[in-house]
């Protein structure tokens, strides 16, 4: 079993989501064209005829929903849309979206075409959402002004523009603003030879002479997560610059990744101990999530949401009525026997 010692409340290299210093550097990492995007092929080919019949219309193209776990390129595709309508980009998120003047002052200043991009749209306010129906319908804002008998309606016109939400939970979105949508389109998770092409292309922005071999042995460890890719490649790369003169070699991406407690699928300490306490302390299973957060001095909600999702794509977890069972599959990687 794994030792408490493993376990550490520092942020781990395979989480999803990126901090606002790293988003920095994703900036410098993302594609700003269509064509240079990686994966997703048959979304972007849908996208390409939206965006291609909106700019023969002389129309925003219309509003978008992507959903999909989080560092699949969301973001990274909002922005693409808004570079190849030739539109301007305002960013925005569903929390702090906090009172009806904020979305009123953001959709007025908004021009034609402009693409309005929420992240994290399943968190928005109940209020807010009330009010954005007739905006994406009608581009309109219904604004009420003054209290009691003396309060009137006032409808502001809106030029036309783009909605482009994101949302990992699409079963949180209320149906109403669902259906408001022209478009839903869902990221997967990426190939690993689509992994390794992202990790060329980044290679290649931060200036680093990466083979195909080295490519591969990091991409395999990437949770087929683009950002979490990006994240290794920067890791390896600070290991090769202090003690291999900068050249990056699988035999030197194999000590990164070992000093990070990277396994060849992906799995960190806490995803081992995660498995190594649901088959040391529980057999294996089936036992309750709340059993399970306790034993584990994890929290139920990022055990369900953030550790979950990969073990089960990996086939080394199970959910059932009874509760959560380990595999056979799980066994094997942790080198146990049933």
């Amino acid at each position: 079993m794994l030792h408490e010692e493993e376990r550490s409340d520092a942020p781990r290299i395979v989480e999803k989501t990126a901090d606002p210093e790293e988003q920095t550097v994703e900036n410098t990492l993302r594609p700003s064209r269509l064509d240079d995007f990686v994966g997703q092929n048959d979304l972007k080919t849908n996208l390409s005829i939206f965006i291609s019949a909106a700019k023969a219309r002389n129309e925003p193209i219309e509003h978008l929903l992507l959903y999909g776990n989080p560092g699949l390129g969301k973001t990274t595709l909002a922005h693409i849309i808004g570079a190849e309508m030739g539109a301007n980009v305002r960013v925005t998120s569903g929390p702090a979206l906090e009172r009806v003047g904020d979305l009123a002052a953001i959709l007025s200043n908004l021009s034609r075409g402009d693409v309005l991009f929420i992240d994290e749209i399943h968190r928005m306010n109940h209020n807010i959402e009330e009010v954005l129906y007739p905006a994406m319908e009608d581009f309109a804002l219904d604004l009420v002004v003054g209290k009691g008998p003396s309060a009137r309606t006032l409808r502001l016109t809106l030029e036309p523009f783009t909605i482009i939400g994101a949302t990992t939970r699409l079963s949180l979105l209320s149906a109403p603003l669902r259906d408001r949508f022209g478009c839903t389109l869902h990221l997967n998770f990426y190939s690993d030879d689509d992994m390794a092409k992202i990790l060329h292309r980044s290679a290649k922005i931060l200036n680093l002479d990466m083979d195909e071999d080295t490519a591969k042995t990091i991409a395999c460890r990437a949770r087929k997560t683009p950002r979490i890719a990006n994240r290794l490649l920067k890791r390896v790369r600070d290991v090769a610059q202090i003690r291999h003169e900068g050249i990056l070699t699988p035999d030197i991406a194999h000590e990164a990744l070992a000093m990070l407690a990277i396994d060849n699928l992906g799995l960190d300490p806490v995803d081992r101990h995660l498995l190594g306490t649901l088959i040391d302390k529980f057999n294996g299973g089936p036992v309750g999530l709340g059993t399970l957060a306790a034993a584990t001095q994890e929290e139920t909600e990022a055990i369900e949401e953030v550790y979950e999702p990969y073990l089960l794509q990996l086939g080394f977890l199970e959910r059932t009525p009874r509760g959560r069972m380990a595999t056979a599959r799980a066994y094997e990687h942790l080198g146990r026997t049933k």
